[in-house]
């Protein structure tokens, strides 16, 4: 399946279990891969046969600034049953990472990856 790749977009939300992580939010950053079928727009090089990357964009950046959650899980979760919702796409990946998860020690980052697809979302 073909794919639109976006990496590592960043966006400042109030998720997490911790009061803390509520009160004083955090940087979130998220990847999204698209999985549909690019050749119609590839041969005829016409964006209506695409996905824009700034609707897409503006989706995440939606869920990530808006609602709180408890857990990066449900962040994830908004992301995927959004884009599955408003664009023509067969499967979605969704990463959600902190860099500044409240753990002590030092690591890039905490995160998720969830993947789902059409045919998941209409059996639910």
């Amino acid at each position: 399946m073909d794919k639109i790749i976006m990496k590592e977009m960043s966006f400042y939300g109030y998720h997490g279990v911790l009061q803390q992580e509520r009160d004083l939010g955090q940087t979130f950053v998220v990847d999204v891969e698209l999985g549909l079928d690019l050749r119609v727009a590839g041969e005829s090089d016409d964006p209506e046969m695409t996905v824009s990357y700034a609707d897409v964009y503006e989706v995440v950046r939606r869920v990530v600034t808006g609602r709180p959650c408890n857990l990066i899980e449900a962040v994830a979760e908004r992301i995927a049953d959004r884009l599955l919702d408003g664009f023509l796409l067969r499967e979605v990946l969704v990463r959600v990472k902190k860099p500044g998860a409240p753990v002590p020690g030092h690591f890039g980052y905490m995160g998720v990856e969830i993947k789902r697809s059409r045919e998941t979302m209409e059996e639910n």
